[in-house]
């Protein structure tokens, strides 16, 4: 199945909840739906799903409009944040009723499939009202995998679930979608979730669509700083700049030996992924001091917010590391990891693959 979104938009009254956009998901993989609360990533699915009819513009299934078309006769399955399942039929009813529907024989065997992989095998036999809300959510997801829909539709499936259980849920899903023949659709506001879903990644900003392409070349170069921001997490460390005879010109800072290509304007933005700061300096590197503002442990990361000449940066450390507040620091990186944006923000230069994230 091949759904194309041709110049559509979506108003409520006064308000503009999607700007005109084309979006053509590539059919049999993930496209994560990458985006802040209120990007427009629930709304652009709703269009898709057939639930709300764009303002302007078509919705498009190989190549044909599906306007008109009631929602029961797309054959969708649609996952929401906030689960919804049979409270009258047992787990068990809840995965196979799909899969009675359509007749298939070994029902068992495949909601035992799918439960073992949820990992709620162990609840077949109780009632959604006695599981806890996690629980709930991974019932309606392996309900909307047993559907078997040609599209399906997942608005942050895993926000409910605790972090351990998301970790093994993400690996499992990615293996699930690379094995089925479904369009997959995944919103998240998660830059870490959408790399390792990989795919094919298209970003929103209030509304407006601002990038879509393989996921990691939309990581590696974001078109612009709109799209780094929401494509790092922390969001990336920007620096205000201007072009140099021999290079970029860090304000109030060092200069960096970049070969820029043509660009119009003097003022230029660089930006720097937080894990590009390291503790040790390498041959090449340029040095940043400044005294530390906050530090925080988050997994096996450590989250170092300091103030420089430069202004306020984070630096991410691999593992455990304990700073004083207001304890002088000096943070290095290499010229070659930053990214260069033009004045009006659009991408001018991005670090070679393999310098880093």
């Amino acid at each position: 199945m091949q759904l194309t979104l041709e110049a559509i938009s979506k108003k409520v009254g006064p308000q503009t909840w999607l700007y005109e956009m084309n979006l053509a998901p590539r059919s049999n993989a993930v496209t994560v739906l990458l985006g802040a609360t209120q990007a427009g990533k629930t709304s652009l699915m709703r269009v898709m799903a057939g639930l709300d009819a764009p303002s302007t513009g078509r919705v498009l299934v190989d190549g044909k409009s599906v306007a008109g078309v009631p929602v029961r006769e797309r054959n969708v399955s649609m996952v929401y944040q906030q689960f919804i399942n049979y409270p009258s039929l047992k787990v068990r009813d809840n995965i196979a009723s799909p899969l009675k529907l359509r007749g298939e024989r070994n029902v068992e065997q495949r909601v035992r499939d799918l439960a073992a992989k949820l990992h709620i095998e162990m609840f077949l036999d109780r009632y959604p009202a006695e599981l806890s809300g996690g629980q709930q959510q991974r019932v309606a997801l392996a309900r909307a995998m047993a559907k078997g829909a040609p599209l399906m539709l997942l608005d942050e499936p895993l926000v409910n679930l605790d972090y351990k259980l998301r970790e093994e849920l993400r690996d499992e899903l990615s293996a699930l979608f690379a094995a089925g023949d479904s369009t997959v659709i995944y919103a998240t506001t998660e830059p870490g979730e959408a790399l390792l879903l990989g795919g094919y990644t298209a970003v929103l900003d209030a509304g407006e669509l601002l990038q879509y392409g393989p996921t990691s070349e939309v990581f590696h170069a974001p078109a612009s700083i709109r799209v780094a921001r929401a494509f790092s997490d922390p969001p990336m460390n920007l620096l205000a700049a201007s072009v140099a005879p021999t290079g970029v010109a860090l304000r109030h800072g060092p200069l960096l030996a970049l070969a820029l290509p043509h660009t119009l304007g003097a003022a230029l933005t660089v930006g720097m992924r937080s894990s590009a700061l390291r503790a040790t300096g390498r041959v090449g590197d340029v040095a940043l001091a400044g005294k530390v503002e906050l530090a925080e442990i988050s997994g096996s990361d450590t989250y170092v917010h300091f103030e420089t000449a430069l202004g306020e940066l984070v630096a991410q450390l691999t593992g455990v590391h304990h700073f004083g507040l207001g304890q002088p620091v000096t943070f290095h990186f290499d010229p070659a990891q930053v990214y260069v944006f033009d004045a009006q923000g659009m991408l001018l230069l991005a670090p070679s693959r393999g310098k880093g994230r």
